[in-house]
């Protein structure tokens, strides 16, 4: 008889031991089943709610890990060059990039859109947004759609003629259209302490509008909490209206105005004069841009930063869209760790029980195996009957604990969500409804994170497991075969 029929009929035989055996890996099977199942579901979350957020990435100063620097007196903050960000957006990780200049006009004359006639929402001016690509990145990245018109030209941009893109809202408001001339009519104000403000004069930045878009809003998703949602709905509409109140026009046709309205305004205010001069910026260039990067994959991100870091000047800091989901996907990161550990634990605790408990059986048929051998088997022959007799006693109890431990994945990753022990990293988050940046708004939340985990089935999850369980299983085995080669025959039989 040779040794894989040997193999069935011991299983058969000692039904005792296989079902003890069969018994110790259906446990620890489930244990390690659900940690891999919570571990999976939690990786899904993440890779789910980063492509959501999508690959960007801006330069900025950092603030949060540099606090103690920038209350130091004389500080000197180092511009972040036009060079510097062209090398920067050479990386191979890049797609496309742009870089804003942007300022602010208070105007006059020229209507703000609004969204109800007390212009709740609405403001006094608008947001000039310079930009150095002529297909304008909130029009690719879908932030806005150009309903009429077109988009610049590079010709635009390289020589900074003065076009603009401006709102549905504000093109109404005011009775405008493609083709036209717009005066944006910047004024500057004179604040006395006694809140009273006196207009200085008034700077005309005429501009032909070669376009006209509409915001793309985000659609506020039903929550349980109605004061959260109403809460949601209103900021929503306001930055609605903060793009509404957008306009668009190069680079250097911002960064022009801005030189010669500062300029002017140091002039007819000696208090702004002295408050620039107080601050050390009499020689301001006037260019200070913010970058933009759309990377060609959500998951280059951590790659584009590690070869970024080192090219930035000192107080700098890459930040990414993704960052969204390392703010307020606590629990998450929690649970995933809390996984890990328990894979990792159950593991461990396998190894050495079914090593113990194979190595009893094993000490329990010596006489057995010693008749194998003194008959001339070969000692291969005896160790592939016991990995056979391992690999199909676990197999079946691993394919079963596959099933009941994803069940029981689901009921501790649930209860742990909804404890004390995880709800404490969502606290500081559960008020923040949208995260804006240069990058955006998104309004992602705790709440979403937590409602987009699901314990499922899927084949990263079931291989994953098989892998770890059958080599567990196969690691378990090496300190029984060390016994059976380690066996005597001619000792056993006297």
């Amino acid at each position: 008889m040779n040794f894989i029929k040997r193999a069935l009929f011991s299983i058969a035989r000692k039904k005792g031991k296989s079902i003890i055996l069969f018994s110790v890996i259906f446990i620890l099977g489930n244990v390690i089943a659900g940690a891999i199942a919570i571990q999976q579901s939690t990786q899904n979350v993440e890779k789910n709610v980063k492509s959501q957020l999508g690959g960007m990435a801006t330069i900025e100063l950092d603030y949060e890990n540099n606090q103690d620097k920038f209350m130091e007196e004389g500080l000197v903050i180092e511009n972040l060059t036009e060079e510097k960000i062209k090398k920067i957006g050479e990386s191979p990780y890049v797609k496309y990039y742009d870089y804003n200049s942007v300022s602010w006009a208070e105007t006059k004359d020229l209507k703000t859109a609004s969204m109800d006639e007390e212009n709740m929402y609405g403001s006094s001016g608008f947001n000039l947004k310079g930009s150095n690509y002529p297909k304008i990145l909130d029009v690719e990245e879908k932030n806005i759609k150009v309903i009429e018109g077109t988009v610049f030209t590079q010709d635009d941009i390289d020589n900074g003629k003065n076009v603009a893109l401006i709102s549905s809202g504000v093109a109404e408001a005011n009775g405008l259209s493609v083709g036209d001339q717009m005066v944006i009519d910047r004024v500057a104000n004179d604040y006395a302490e006694s809140g009273e403000t006196k207009e200085l004069f008034k700077m005309d930045i005429p501009v032909e509008i070669i376009g006209i878009f509409e915001p793309v809003t985000v659609e506020v998703k039903d929550g349980s909490d109605d004061d959260s949602n109403n809460m949601a709905m209103d900021q929503q509409q306001y930055l609605s209206m903060e793009q509404m109140n957008t306009i668009y026009m190069p680079n250097k046709v911002v960064i022009e105005n801005d030189k010669a309205f500062s300029e002017k305004y140091m002039e007819e205010s000696p208090t702004y004069a002295e408050s620039m001069a107080e601050a050390g910026v009499e020689d301001e260039t006037y260019e200070y841009y913010t970058p933009v990067y759309v990377l060609k994959n959500v998951d280059d991100v951590e790659a584009f930063k590690e070869e970024t870091e080192p090219l930035l000047p000192p107080l700098y800091a890459v930040k990414a869209s993704t960052d969204q989901y390392d703010q307020i996907g606590g629990s998450m990161k929690s649970l995933s760790k809390i996984s890990v550990y328990v894979v990792t634990i159950a593991v461990a605790a396998a190894l050495l029980i079914i090593s113990l408990v194979v190595l009893l059986f094993m000490r329990d048929r010596k006489h057995e195996l010693g008749i194998y051998l003194s008959l001339g088997d070969k000692r291969s022959h005896v160790m592939g009957q016991i990995i056979i007799e391992m690999v199909l006693i676990s197999g079946i109890a691993l394919v079963l604990s596959l099933i009941s431990g994803n069940f029981l994945g689901k009921i501790v990753s649930d209860s742990l969500l909804n404890s004390d022990i995880l709800s404490t990293a969502n606290e500081a988050t559960d008020m923040m409804y949208y995260v804006g940046s240069s990058l955006g708004v998104s309004d992602l939340t705790s709440a979403d994170i937590m409602n987009s985990y699901k314990v499922e089935f899927s084949l990263a999850y079931i291989v994953t497991y098989l892998v770890v369980g059958l080599a567990t299983t196969l690691l378990s085995a090496i300190v029984p075969l060390l016994y059976i080669v380690r066996l005597n025959p001619k000792k056993i039989m006297m």
